[in-house]
């Protein structure tokens, strides 16, 4: 790509967030917090920001790079405690490291969770492991008194038949169970697969009954890999869908030409997608003073085409235009339907 292609479309991708920002005001959605969940955020000394960003997918987008730049420079502008990428970021190959470090020298604490697509090509994990300077694929980071449990959820079912693998195996399992037990501080559990809702992991209601025995200090469980914006409650345990950055992906049935003709000739596979115009990403604010999450929010448009303008059939709990958007809605969980 040539230098000054990139730098348009960096700009491109920062001066449409910047206007949309300063137009957000107090539109925040106000969902249901349980009461067990609003005592666990009060532990905290101060508020606690996460800054997050899903599904970037390096190596599909050829404007990737201009979408990481942009959650970076938010970050920079007004920097949280961390930064998390969700997963399906970059393949873990020599090739994709300047964009790896780029992240990791981002923040002191910038964290990574591993995504289905992020070993595709061969890697392996002991590779990915290597490439991305990660001890495990699985464990935990405290950030100022938060306790983020990140899991690996690209495990193998013994009984797995095809595609991707999508499971937390009995040692992960057991490791999970030791870290709700021993922590009795508030938890934010993070896996790149749902643990609950579309798409969800092949063992979810297994997970789901783990993760509800320490409701009292699990704030929220976050997702990416759905490429939606969702919110739901299982039992007294929240999960949100962080949505991609960069698309929502329709399939080899489905093609969408959404860029002029070079571009989808360097890069095939943005054709099975309804890329996002902006890069979406959003923050996590944890509020001792009144037991609050806050989630900022962003929204685009389609580049193109929408998956329903495209002919692609909702799945199961998905529905365009409320699920299926160009959009991270802002959000503040806080009152409790949950006494």
């Amino acid at each position: 790509m040539l230098e000054q292609d990139y730098d348009l479309q960096r700009r491109s991708l920062l001066l449409p967030r910047r206007r949309f920002l300063q137009s957000m005001g107090a539109a925040a959605c106000l969902l249901a917090l349980p009461t067990t969940a609003r005592s666990a955020i009060r532990q905290l000394d101060k508020p606690v920001q996460i800054g997050l960003i899903a599904d970037l997918h390096h190596d599909v987008m050829h404007d990737a790079p201009a979408r990481l730049d942009a959650f970076l420079e938010a970050m920079a502008a007004d920097p949280p405690d961390a930064i998390v990428q969700m997963g399906d970021f970059a393949q873990a190959k020599k090739q994709n490291r300047p964009i790896v470090e780029q992240f990791q020298k981002a923040h002191p604490l910038a964290l990574h969770v591993i995504g289905n697509h992020d070993t595709d090509g061969g890697v392996s994990f002991d590779q990915l492991l290597e490439e991305w300077q990660m001890k495990s694929r699985y464990y935990t980071k405290d950030v100022k008194g938060l306790r983020l449990i990140v899991l690996d959820g690209n495990e193998r079912h013994p009984a797995h038949k095809g595609g991707y693998p999508s499971h937390i195996g009995t040692e992960q399992m057991e490791w999970l169970k030791k870290q709700l037990e021993s922590h009795q501080g508030p938890m934010l559990v993070i896996c790149h697969q749902p643990l609950a809702g579309p798409s969800c992991i092949d063992n979810a209601a297994q997970v789901q009954k783990i993760l509800n025995t320490a409701a009292d200090r699990i704030v929220l469980v976050i997702n990416g890999h759905t490429h939606i914006d969702d919110l739901i409650r299982i039992g007294d345990v929240s999960h949100l869908h962080i949505n991609s950055a960069s698309y929502q992906w329709v399939g080899g049935n489905h093609k969408n030409i959404s860029y002029p003709a070079e571009v989808h000739a360097a890069h095939p596979w943005i054709e099975y997608t309804c890329p996002y115009q902006d890069s979406l990403f959003t923050t996590l604010t944890f509020d001792p003073k009144n037991g609050s999450v806050q989630f900022s929010g962003q929204k685009t448009e389609w580049v193109g085409k929408s998956p329903e303008q495209v002919g692609v059939a909702n799945k199961p709990g998905v529905i365009d235009g409320q699920q299926v958007v160009p959009e991270i809605r802002p959000r503040t969980i806080e009152r409790s339907a949950i006494k």
